[in-house]
């Protein structure tokens, strides 16, 4: 007996490079005692470097993990059925964070939050509530490879790139919106919105007030909406600061206007606080219409009512969660420079940024040709060889072939250092051999031919 379209369908892109790093990561991890030849996780961003201040915090509130209130247990209260709409205190808790990640500029009202089970359910719910199958969202490039799941896969809606490059530093601009725009109308696709995530996953930079502004104005003048995926703002640990989308619509006195309900927001406390594992997502809309139909559809996917306790308590701490967010900055301003350091010194550059928990690295110099399939070939031979998962631009779908990213706030600064060195062995080798085969031929595409290793992911049998 066949199975469902849904089930059988090869939308999800599991297939993508993304995911496969994942699983070859998987069969061969990296223990610094155990399996130190192992493959190092560097395409996961998971924010690793903070969690002794999450551990402190428990240790001096026992009652909030213990699911006590006042010293009495409240387990029975918290096992009990609740329904969609969430535990008030979380809720509160959850916008005054909000409030505080932006500098108290904006203030949001706990009546207008859903809770969801992540991003990624969040994203998928708000796609739901304003796109049909057959419609389209538009995404600049190059984007979070999971959004072909949580955005298309059973929500049967299309993504059309905005085409962002490095010549203004992936920056998003008018002729690349409307060019994306007209693109889709060719494709006889009606564009239901714009999704950006702000700051950007995978470039690790806040989106400018020139771009934010240029983003209200084609929205509303296209008369569509626009998700600002904002997961990342409290990561942002250096100058340009932070700008949520709505600062941008109250400085610009959008408040309860057309383009005010058409403007809506996802959030979560898996990369700000490095939770990930709580499963703890939000979206918040001024339209109440979609906080009606979100809430219901978040019957799908519901925060737990313990998880909603014990988070209610630790962010209603007025002197733990200010604290964190600025201590936690500090942390990952100064991974993010140890990466880049180490790479610099070894000829590697990446794109200047400001946030995130990962970097957008520069590799276009050591591609054999300026191609995907070349991209493809380098970071085989990193995954493989070096021992190294990163992601390849095109799982991003960057159009341009040779950047990658790479995480750093997932692991230890000993491994960190583990990754560069292995990294600058492999660029010392290349640099070598492509030195002998010149001095032999004078040939630059030589020497790099020697480098192309044939290898995929079916048929080799791979010992490190």
């Amino acid at each position: 007996m066949t199975l469902s379209k849904k089930a059988t369908c090869n939308s999800h892109g599991q297939d993508s490079s993304y995911f496969l790093g994942w699983e070859e990561y998987e069969k061969n991890p990296y223990d610094q005692l155990h399996n130190p030849n192992g493959i190092i996780q560097m395409g996961l961003a998971e924010n690793q470097l903070s969690f002794d201040l999450l551990e402190s915090w428990l240790a001096a509130n026992p009652d909030a993990a213990s699911f006590k209130r006042d010293g009495q247990s409240i387990f029975r209260e918290l096992a009990l059925f609740q329904d969609y709409h969430g535990l008030p205190a979380f809720k509160n808790a959850m916008v005054k964070f909000m409030s505080e990640i932006r500098g108290n500029k904006v203030k949001f009202n706990p009546n207008k939050l859903v809770l969801t089970a992540g991003a990624t359910s969040a994203n998928e719910t708000l796609i739901f509530c304003l796109a049909n199958p057959g419609e389209a969202v538009l995404l600049p490039t190059p984007y979070y490879p999971g959004f072909d799941r949580d955005l298309k896969w059973r929500t049967g809606v299309e993504i059309v790139p905005i085409h962002c490059t490095s010549s203004n530093g992936f920056r998003i601009t008018g002729p690349a919106l409307e060019e994306a725009y007209q693109t889709a109308q060719k494709r006889n696709l009606k564009v239901k919105g714009v999704l950006v995530t702000n700051p950007s996953n995978p470039l690790g930079i806040t989106l400018t007030r020139t771009e934010l502004d240029l983003l209200v104005d084609f929205i509303d003048q296209k008369g569509i909406h626009l998700i600002s995926d904002e997961i990342y703002s409290g990561t942002v640990f250096d100058s340009p600061s932070f700008v949520s989308i709505m600062e941008v619509l109250i400085n610009r006195n959008y408040i309860n206007t057309d383009v005010w309900d058409r403007v809506h927001i996802v959030y979560s406390l898996s990369k700000d606080l490095g939770l990930p594992g709580f499963r703890v997502g939000a979206i918040y809309s001024n339209d109440e219409m979609v906080v009606a139909a979100a809430t219901k559809m978040s019957s799908f996917g519901l925060v737990s009512s313990q998880t909603q306790y014990l988070l209610s308590a630790m962010l209603s701490d007025d002197k733990f969660a200010p604290n964190y967010v600025v201590d936690n900055q500090k942390r990952l301003k100064n991974r993010h420079a140890m990466l880049v350091r180490g790479l610099k010194a070894i000829g590697i550059s990446c794109l200047k940024s400001n946030a995130g928990l990962f970097c957008w690295v520069d590799m276009r110099h050591l591609l054999t040709a300026n191609t995907f399939e070349a991209e493809i070939d380098l970071w085989k031979k990193i995954v493989y060889e070096v021992g190294l998962n990163i992601s390849p631009g095109s799982s991003c779908h960057c159009d341009e072939p040779g950047w990658f990213r790479v995480c750093f706030a997932n692991m230890s600064e000993d491994t960190l250092n583990r990754a560069v060195q292995r990294m600058k062995a492999f660029v010392e080798t290349a640099r070598a051999g492509f030195s002998q085969n010149q001095t032999r031929s004078g040939s630059r595409r030589k020497a790099f031919t020697k480098w192309v290793f044939r290898l995929s992911f079916q048929d080799r049998d791979r010992e490190r």
